[in-house]
């Protein structure tokens, strides 16, 4: 490659050749072709020697395109560095996201200002046996004197998800200068169900639902403020609607709230830091998406969390987080679009609570040797005003560990999990030690597949109130996770479970996960049931799924799985003659 410069003056066209310097003028004499940028009366002078370029003069004018010489020592223009394959007759598919593709941001759309555009479709059919409970007025069987009706449902879901990202900056090395993300997400949604009520309030509606939504995931600006060393260190500001994960498996906090957070790194990437500022927003019930219509809630979090990269040994990352939920809806009341009641929970006195809760963690995800463990730790502690059945003020006082231990042979992966959630021996007193999450969405124990993690088994009929939400983990006792609060008393959970995965082949991988449950602490659900002596034994949840990518890439994932909890004695009690499974059929393409 050969340097160059405008030369603005014949005294500039003699030092330069004084210099030794090739100076052209004009259309060059061999190949007759005009220099891109360069009039008839200019001239230039192309230096292959870099260490002469300094004593070449200047020209104060704009500069013209960079030059190439060919193999035949023709000159040839191009615009930047990006394009210089176009040189050589390389063409872009803009249908192809793994080659040359400007709508991939391989390329500046000018300047250093690039472009980028995913699109995922995800398609979820399900075909489940959950209790729904059901009462004199809300069964369509006449004669039907049951407390629980038919448990057959079926639900059909469409996420078309587009995510547009416009930022300036060559990212290779260091954050972009700005970026501005826009994710919209179209959702439909089909549910139907054996029995009337459960699809809404209204009757009428008889058992099937059909609904259609627009939510924003995503809608932010994010500006670079400066690098803090020769290793791209820096700080970097993000405000708007932005995803947010507290920990590795989203175990405490993973939604895309409101909010400004001010994030970056140190020592080479050594440290990582988040200091953020989040408002919850209102939530589609039926879709789960973001409802941008609504005013925000009044459900704040404050987050500051530290990653230390390799510590305590090569390969593993630490995190130490605190994070503080402050929720002041103790006066406001909210009814889904189905018509059921949301805040407060039915349960208990059935009235509006606040509360402030801070959580201490630590957070653990890599591997020690050949060994992959993750590992979360959590202590919350606060107050509650007006709690679910005491409805005076509580101290919160509750824990969570989880941990996986997991480990490669070749083309397959064994894993063992241990969890616990801490549950309330006595609702009545003044301290709540139930554990519940903000907005928890846990990839842990097989989630994707597991019954008890995907249903949201419910627990009273008449206010939608679920043992545990969809997937969510925890026996919160909410009405949802989407619209519900926090609820620190409950019975808790206990897990232990086993899985593997075998790559059978690159495309085809096949999964299985058994999980036995139990309540940590049963007085809970027998007062807000009315029922003594159930058991501790929720069950044992088995799932096997089968994931097929036939071009070896995520662009095509076709997953079906079957999941079986079979039922303890604590499910029975609650829940007799019941036999819950499901059956998940799920395809995800992506651009």
């Amino acid at each position: 490659m050969s340097a160059f410069l405008p030369l603005s003056a014949q005294a500039d066209v003699s030092n330069a050749e004084a210099s030794g310097a090739d100076v052209i003028c004009g259309p060059d004499a061999n190949s007759q072709r005009r220099l891109p940028g360069i009039a008839n009366s200019d001239c230039i002078a192309l230096e292959k020697d870099p260490e002469n370029v300094k004593a070449l003069p200047e020209k104060s004018s704009p500069t013209p395109r960079p030059v190439l010489l060919d193999y035949e020592n023709k000159i040839i223009g191009f615009d930047d560095r990006w394009r210089i394959v176009e040189l050589v007759g390389y063409e872009e598919n803009l249908l192809d996201p793994y080659n040359r593709n400007v709508l991939k941001a391989d390329r500046p759309l000018y300047d250093d200002w690039f472009f980028n555009i995913s699109i995922v479709s995800d398609t979820f059919y399900e075909n489940r046996r959950v209790p729904t409970p059901v009462g004199l007025q809300s069964t369509r069987n006449s004669g039907d004197l049951g407390v629980f009706g038919s448990s057959y449902q079926q639900a059909l879901i469409e996420n078309l998800l587009f995510e547009f990202v416009y930022y300036k900056g060559d990212t290779t090395f260091r954050p972009p200068d700005y970026e501005f993300r826009f994710i919209p997400v179209i959702n439909y949604n089909a549910t139907y169900l054996d029995e009337i009520l459960g699809v809404n309030v209204d009757p009428a509606d008889n058992t099937t639902r059909y609904e259609d939504f627009i939510g924003i995931q995503g809608l932010f600006v994010d500006k670079h403020l400066r690098n803090v060393s020769d290793n791209f260190d820096f700080d970097s500001l993000r405000v708007g609607i932005q995803p947010f994960n507290s920990d590795f498996r989203g175990f405490l906090f993973q939604d895309s709230p409101f909010g400004v957070r001010l994030f970056g790194n140190r020592s080479n990437n050594i440290f990582q830091y988040n200091l953020a500022w989040f408002r919850r927003l209102e939530k589609d019930i039926n879709s789960g998406l973001n409802d941008v219509r609504r005013t925000l809630r009044d459900d704040d979090i404050f987050v500051a969390n530290l990653y230390w990269q390799d510590m305590p040994v090569l390969g593993f990352f630490s995190q130490a987080t605190i994070i503080h939920n402050r929720n002041g809806e103790e006066d406001n009341n909210r009814y889904d679009e189905n018509g059921f009641i949301q805040r407060p929970a039915s349960l208990g006195g059935e009235r509006p609570k606040s509360y402030e809760v801070t959580y201490f963690g630590y957070n653990g995800d890599g591997h020690i040797g050949r060994l992959n463990l993750t590992v979360s730790a959590y202590q919350a502690i606060g107050t509650i005003r007006n709690d679910v059945f005491s409805q005076r003020d509580a101290d919160i006082n509750a824990q969570f560990f989880a941990a996986e231990l997991s480990r490669d042979y070749s083309w397959a992966r064994y894993r063992l999990s241990v969890m616990y959630g801490s549950g309330d021996s006595d609702p009545y007193d003044d301290v709540a030690e139930g554990f519940d999450a903000i907005f928890e969405n846990p990839q842990f124990a097989g989630a994707d597949t597991s019954y008890w993690m995907r249903q949201g088994v419910p627990l009273i009929a008449g206010g939608k109130v679920a043992i545990s939400s969809r997937n969510g983990l925890l026996n919160s006792l909410r009405t949802s996770k989407e619209q519900g609060q926090s609820n620190f008393t409950n019975p808790g959970i206990r897990l232990l479970g086993a899985g593997a995965d075998w790559d059978l082949l690159p495309e085809l991988r096949v999964s299985f996960n058994v999980n036995r449950l139990w309540f940590d602490d049963t007085t809970v659900i027998e007062v807000a049931r009315n029922q003594g002596d159930i058991d501790t034994h929720i069950g044992d949840d088995v799932s096997v799924a089968i994931i097929y990518r036939p071009f070896m890439s995520q662009n095509i994932v076709a997953r079906a799985s079957y999941a079986k909890l079979f039922a303890g004695q604590g499910y029975k009690d609650l829940f007799p003659d019941e036999d819950p499974h499901s059956l998940l059929l799920n395809l995800t393409l992506s651009y």
